[in-house]
C-alpha cells in the first residue's frame, strides 16, 4: 500500500530536482529548519539543513543524505516519514499534514530513498568537506565600550571610564561585541570627539606627563613620542604618511604640550584607533593584528609593549610563539577582567541589574540584592576557571558565593566575609549556576515565575539553540488568576501545549521551565505556590485572601535522552553529562572572541577545541589556550611574513 500509494501521488524523474521542487519546500515551510539547524534545539540529530543560500547541488546532496532516516526494507516505517507527520512522538509536533500534498510528496521521498543501491547510499551518506565554506572576514571590529575604557586606561593611564557615558550596546547573538552590529551613529561619533578631547586634556593637566614623554622636549623628542604613542594608540607602528601627517599638526601648536595634547586627541578620533585590525593583506602587519586578537581576547584591552615586541621579532607568527604569549597572559589579572566581561554578558548581567521586583511581596529585596546576586556570579566562575576546577561543575556545585543578603534568601548562616564559599542547604535542591538566585530572579516577572524565561535561557545560552519569535499579534498574556479558579503556571500555559501555533516552540521550553517552579521570582525556596489577593487602591490594597497549590515541577529537556527532572540539581547533573551543553560552552566562547556566530566553515576548529577542552577534563584556561592556538593556525600551519624591528 506504501509503494503505491508513492507512485500514485508523484512520479519522480531524478534526484535533485524533484526534491528541490516539491519536499525541499515543504520542509522549509513547515519550519523543519528552525530546529534542524547548526543552533536549532534538533541540532544533536541526524537531520542537518544545509545553511539557508545553499547551491542547487548542496540541496540535492542533503535531499540524498536524508536516506540514512530511512528504513530501505519498510519504508512506512522510517523516521523521516514518521517523525514530521507525528506517527511517533515528535518534539516539534505534526508539522506535515497526513493527507496533504507535502505528505505525499514526502512518501514519494521516502520511496525513491529506500530504492537507491548500496553505491549510492555509501556516496551520498559519505562525510563531505565543504571546499566553498568560508567563514566571514572581519577584517575591523570597533572597540567595545569595555574595550574603550581598558584601553584609554593602559594607553594614559586614565580610570573615569568615559564609554560608560557613550549611547548604550545592543546584544546580538548574545553579545555586545558582535561585528555586524557595530556601525559607529552620528550620536556615537560625537560622543568619541568629546571624549578624546576630554581624554587628551586631562592627560596634560599637571603639565608634560612623563609617563607618555619619557624625554627631553626636542624635535627627536617629538619624532619618539609620535612613532612611541602612535604604536600603542593603533597597536602597530605608523608608516611614514603617518607620521609626517601627525608631525605636521604636532607643529602647528603653541608649544610641545599643546602639539603633544593634539596628536594624541586627533590618534583617540582615528579608526586606527576605535577600530582593532583584526585581519589584514598586509604581510608586515599581520603580527600585529595577532597581537590585538590576543589582547582583545584573552584582555579586554591593548597589547602590552611586551606583546608589540613579541609581533616585532615575529614571535607570533608560530604556534609555539602564540601559546607561550597567551599563557603568559593568562598569568596577568587582566585575564581576569576579561573573564569577567565574558560572563557578563554570556550570562546577561543586564538583566538582573535591571529587574524590578514587586516590593509589596518582596518587601526584602533591593537593588543591593541583584547585585550581589551578579557578584556571586562572577566569584563562581572566577573559581572555576582559575583554580582549573572541571568547568561542568558549573552546573553540580553544591556551594554558592555569598554575602549576608544572599545567605538569608538561601536560608544559611552568612559567611564572616562577603562572597565567601558556603554550601547550600541541605534537601535545598539547588546546584550551580541554575540554583543560584541570579539565573532564577532575572528569568522571572516582577510578580511571579516565569517557565517560559527560564527554558529560554537554558536552551540559548547554556544548549546554544535558537528558539525562533513568536508570530506577530500572538497574545503572550496567560489567563488571569481569580479566587475562584486558582491555577498553577503549568495550568495557566495549557494552552501553549494545545495551540498548534504556541506548541511548536514552547513545548521545546516551557517543560524546562516547569522544573524550576519551587523557586520563586526573587530565587527563594517555596513548597506550594501561595496566590495572593489583595482588596482596594494603590499603597493601600490589603491583603483578603491567600490560597496554597500544590506545585507539579516535574520537567524534560527535549532532544536529550532521559532528561526527566524535577529540580535544579536533578538538571544540573543532565547538562553536566552532556555533550550538547559541554559543546555550548566552547561555542559561546567562540562567538566572544570571534566576534560573530559560528558557521560551517567552523566545525573543524570548534570539534579540535572541544577535544582540548575534553581531554583536559575541561578546564577552562585550556579551552582559552586551545580557541587561541586554533584561531591563529587552523590548519595547523603557521605565519610568515616580514619582521619590522
Amino acid at each position: 500500500m506504501f509503494r503505491l500509494a508513492l507512485l500514485t501521488a508523484l512520479s519522480l524523474s531524478a534526484f535533485g530536482a524533484d526534491f528541490a521542487k516539491s519536499l525541499y519546500p515543504a520542509l522549509e515551510a513547515a519550519g523543519c529548519r528552525g530546529c534542524h539547524s547548526a543552533d536549532g534545539v534538533a541540532s544533536a540529530t541526524r537531520l542537518h539543513f544545509p545553511e539557508s543560500d545553499a547551491s542547487a547541488a548542496q540541496i540535492e546532496d542533503f535531499g540524498k543524505s536524508l536516506v540514512v532516516l530511512v528504513d530501505r526494507a519498510k519504508p512506512e516505517e522510517s523516521l523521516l516519514f514518521r517523525k514530521p507527520t507525528n506517527r511517533i512522538p515528535h518534539s516539534g509536533g505534526e508539522r506535515i499534514r497526513r493527507g496533504t500534498p507535502q505528505e505525499a510528496a514526502l512518501k514519494a521521498w521516502v520511496e525513491q530513498l529506500a530504492s537507491m543501491s548500496p553505491e549510492e547510499v555509501a556516496a551520498a551518506t559519505k562525510v563531505h568537506d565543504a571546499p566553498a565554506a568560508k567563514a566571514p572576514a572581519v577584517a575591523i571590529r570597533r572597540l567595545t565600550h569595555s574595550q574603550y575604557n581598558n584601553t584609554v586606561r593602559d594607553l594614559l593611564g586614565d580610570r573615569s571610564l568615559p564609554a560608560s557615558q557613550f549611547p548604550p550596546e545592543d546584544f546580538v547573538n548574545g553579545f555586545k561585541n558582535q561585528y555586524q552590529a557595530q556601525s559607529i551613529s552620528p550620536i556615537l561619533m560625537d560622543a568619541y570627539s568629546n571624549a578624546a578631547e576630554k581624554l587628551a586634556k586631562a592627560a596634560f593637566r599637571n603639565g608634560i606627563p612623563p609617563a607618555l614623554i619619557p624625554c627631553k622636549p626636542s624635535a627627536s623628542c617629538r619624532t619618539q613620542f609620535i612613532r612611541g604613542f602612535g604604536l600603542r594608540a593603533f597597536r602597530r607602528p605608523l608608516d611614514p604618511r603617518e607620521m609626517a601627517r601627525y608631525d605636521a599638526l604636532f607643529v602647528k601648536q603653541a608649544n610641545f604640550g599643546a602639539g603633544a595634547q593634539i596628536v594624541i586627541e586627533a590618534m583617540l578620533q582615528s579608526p586606527n584607533f576605535l577600530f582593532r585590525m583584526d585581519e589584514t593583506t598586509e604581510p608586515r602587519w599581520k603580527p600585529y593584528a595577532a597581537a590585538s586578537r590576543l589582547s582583545y581576547a584573552l584582555w579586554d584591552t591593548m597589547p602590552d609593549a611586551a606583546l608589540l615586541d613579541a609581533a616585532a621579532h615575529g614571535d607570533l607568527n608560530t604556534r609555539e610563539g602564540i601559546g607561550k604569549a597567551a599563557r603568559r597572559m593568562l598569568a596577568d589579572p587582566k585575564a581576569k577582567q576579561a573573564l569577567d566581561e565574558f560572563t557578563t554578558e554570556w550570562l546577561r548581567f543586564d538583566r538582573a541589574l535591571t529587574a524590578a521586583k514587586d516590593r509589596t511581596r518582596f518587601r526584602e529585596f533591593t537593588p543591593e540584592t541583584l547585585y550581589a546576586m551578579t557578584q556571586e556570579a562572577r566569584f563562581f566562575i572566577s573559581d572555576l576557571v582559575w583554580n582549573d576546577r572541571n568547568f561542568m561543575d558549573l552546573y553540580t556545585a553544591d556551594y554558592g558565593f555569598m554575602n549576608g543578603d544572599l545567605a538569608k534568601l538561601y536560608g544559611v548562616n552568612p559567611p564572616a566575609t562577603d562572597y565567601e564559599r558556603v554550601a547550600f542547604p541541605a534537601g535545598s535542591e539547588r546546584a550551580g549556576l541554575l540554583g543560584q538566585a541570579l539565573f532564577l530572579a532575572e528569568t522571572a516577572k516582577p510578580d511571579e515565575t516565569s517557565p517560559t524565561a527560564r527554558g529560554l535561557f537554558v536552551r540559548e545560552q547554556l544548549l546554544c539553540q535558537h528558539v525562533p519569535d513568536p508570530p506577530p499579534g500572538v497574545n503572550t498574556n496567560l489567563p488571569e488568576v481569580t479566587e475562584d479558579k486558582p491555577k498553577t503556571n503549568r495550568e495557566r500555559m495549557a494552552e501553549h501545549t494545545t495551540n498548534e501555533t504556541c506548541a511548536r516552540c514552547h513545548s521545546l521550553i516551557d517543560p524546562i521551565g516547569f522544573g524550576f517552579e519551587k523557586f520563586d521570582a526573587t530565587g527563594a525556596r517555596r513548597e506550594k505556590l501561595e496566590l495572593v489577593f489583595r482588596k482596594g487602591e494603590g499603597e493601600k490594597r490589603k491583603v483578603a485572601k491567600k490560597i496554597q497549590i500544590d506545585l507539579d515541577t516535574t520537567g524534560q529537556v527535549a532532544g536529550i535522552r532521559d532528561s526527566g527532572f524535577s529540580s535544579p540539581q536533578e538538571l544540573g547533573a543532565i547538562l553536566a553529562k552532556s555533550d550538547i551543553c559541554q559543546e555550548c560552552v566552547v561555542k559561546q566562547y567562540f562567538r566572544y572572541v570571534a566576534g560573530r556566530t559560528e558557521t560551517i566553515a567552523d566545525r573543524r576548529l570548534l570539534a579540535r577545541v572541544f577535544d582540548d577542552f575534553r581531554n583536559s577534563g575541561f578546564r577552562f584556561k585550556e579551552l582559552i589556550i586551545s580557541m587561541v592556538l586554533n584561531r591563529e593556525f587552523p590548519e595547523g600551519q603557521e605565519l610568515h611574513a616580514a619582521n619590522h624591528h
